[in-house]
C-alpha cells in the first residue's frame, strides 16, 4: 500500500516540477509510511528525491522505526546533543545532492526547527510550498480509508448518544465537554482527537468556534455540540444543534432553515461539479429565509486524516468534485447576543453522488 503511494508521490513532484520534498511528522509522512513519528523537540525528516530511496534523519532512540519502513530507507540518526544535529543533517541532504534543487515543504506542517537543519545542508536550494503535490495524493480516499472514517463516525454518534442523557439544565458547557471527552474514548476513539469538542450554549452558540466556558445551560438556549473522533488515524466531524428545555419562534425557525440548507448541500454533491456549487445550494436556501448575512463561513471542507483538508466547499472554489473526495457539509446561522445553529455531516463522493457518512437524527431535539 505504502509501496505505491511512493509511486504516487514520485509522479506528483514530477508533476509540480519539484526535484524533492521534506516532511516532518504529520499526516502525510503517516500516509506515505503507515508509521508514526512525533512532533517534538527532536527533529524527524523524511526527505525523498524524485527517483531514489528516501532518507529519514532521527534520533537515536527512533532508530528502530527504521526497520518498520515498507521500503528501502536511509536512516541518519544523531544523539542527543544539538550542536551535532547540523552535521547529520547535512549528510542526510547530500547524500541526495540536493543543493542548489527545488525541496518542496508543507508550510503549516514545517517547523521553523526542522526547516533550519534542512537548509544547513542544501544552502543554496530553494523551498517552494509543496501543498499542491502533497494534497493530491490523499485527496481521494480509497474503499479502506472510507470504512475508516465510517467507524469514526460511528464512534463520534454513540458518543454524542451516550452524553445526551447527561446533559441537564444548569451543567456548564465545560462540564458537557468533559463528558463527552469520556464518551469518545470508551466508545473507541483514539485518545488524539481531531479538535477539541466545541460545546456552546446561548448566545455563546453565535460564535462558530467558541469554547466551552463555565456558562450554565438555560431553559430556552440552543445548544450547539461540534465533535468528531480518531479512528485509526481517520477523523470525523459532525454537529448538532439541540434545544434546552423549549427554544423560541425565531431560534426554531432558524435551526429548521439550517437543516433545510444542509439537505441542499448534501443533495448538490456529485462527481464533475465545482466544490463551489455545494456552498452555494446550502447558502442558498439561507439567504431565500432572510439569514444571508449570518451565515459567516464556508459550507464544508475536506476530511481525512485532518480536520481541514482539501477540498474546500466555497462560493468561489472551483476546484471539480470526483469519486473519493471526502467532506463536510455544514451550514449555520449565527444570531449574535441570541444564538446560533449548525448541523454538519460528513459524505464521500461515489461515482454518481455522494454518500453520506453520518445519520444522526438532524431534527432539533429538546435535552435537559
Amino acid at each position: 500500500m505504502t509501496s505505491s503511494r511512493l509511486d504516487q508521490l514520485n509522479a506528483s513532484l514530477r508533476t509540480f516540477k519539484l526535484d524533492a520534498v521534506a516532511l516532518n511528522p504529520g499526516p502525510t509522512l503517516t500516509y506515505l509510511t503507515g508509521l508514526h513519528f512525533h512532533l517534538m523537540e527532536r527533529p524527524v525528516v523524511l526527505l525523498y528525491a524524485v527517483g531514489k530511496d528516501p532518507v529519514i534523519v532521527l534520533p537515536e532512540l527512533e532508530m528502530p522505526k527504521a526497520n518498520l519502513f515498507p521500503y528501502k530507507v536511509n536512516a541518519f540518526a544523531y544523539g542527543e546533543n544539538p550542536a551535532e544535529w547540523d552535521s547529520v543533517f547535512r549528510k542526510a541532504v547530500q547524500s541526495l545532492n540536493l543543493d542548489g534543487k527545488k525541496i518542496g515543504v508543507e508550510p503549516r506542517q514545517m517547523r521553523l526547527l526542522e526547516f533550519r537543519h534542512v537548509k544547513a545542508g542544501a544552502p543554496e536550494a530553494d523551498f517552494p510550498d509543496a501543498s499542491g503535490a502533497l494534497s493530491a495524493l490523499r485527496l481521494c480516499k480509497d474503499p479502506a480509508e472510507v470504512q475508516k472514517m465510517k467507524r469514526a463516525v460511528k464512534v463520534a454518534q454513540d458518543a454524542l448518544e451516550a452524553t445526551i442523557p447527561f446533559i441537564k439544565i444548569g451543567m456548564t458547557e465545560k462540564e458537557i465537554a468533559a463528558e463527552l471527552n469520556v464518551q469518545l474514548l470508551k466508545h473507541g476513539s483514539e485518545s488524539e482527537l481531531p479538535f477539541p469538542p466545541i460545546v456552546s450554549a446561548g448566545p455563546n452558540s453565535a460564535n462558530p468556534h467558541a469554547s466551552p466556558s463555565d456558562r450554565k445551560l438555560q431553559r430556552g438556549d440552543l445548544l450547539v455540540v461540534d465533535w468528531g473522533a480518531t479512528v485509526d488515524g481517520y477523523i470525523s466531524d459532525l454537529t448538532r444543534t439541540f434545544a434546552v428545555g423549549e427554544a423560541d419562534a425565531e431560534l426554531k425557525k432558524i435551526t429548521q432553515v439550517v437543516l433545510n440548507a444542509n439537505e441542499a448541500g448534501r443533495a448538490a454533491g456529485k462527481p464533475g461539479i465545482p466544490c463551489a456549487d455545494v456552498d452555494k445550494a446550502a447558502r442558498a436556501v439561507i439567504e431565500k429565509a432572510g439569514y444571508g448575512k449570518y451565515f459567516t463561513h464556508r459550507t464544508g471542507h475536506g476530511i481525512g486524516m485532518e480536520g481541514h483538508e482539501e477540498p474546500y466547499m466555497r462560493g468561489d472554489n472551483m476546484q471539480l468534485l470526483a469519486p473519493g473526495m471526502a467532506y463536510t457539509v455544514e451550514p449555520g446561522i449565527y444570531l449574535p447576543d441570541r444564538g446560533g445553529a449548525r448541523i454538519e455531516d460528513n459524505v464521500v463522493v461515489t461515482k454518481d453522488g455522494v454518500e453520506v457518512l453520518s445519520d444522526m437524527p438532524r431534527e432539533l431535539r429538546v435535552v435537559g
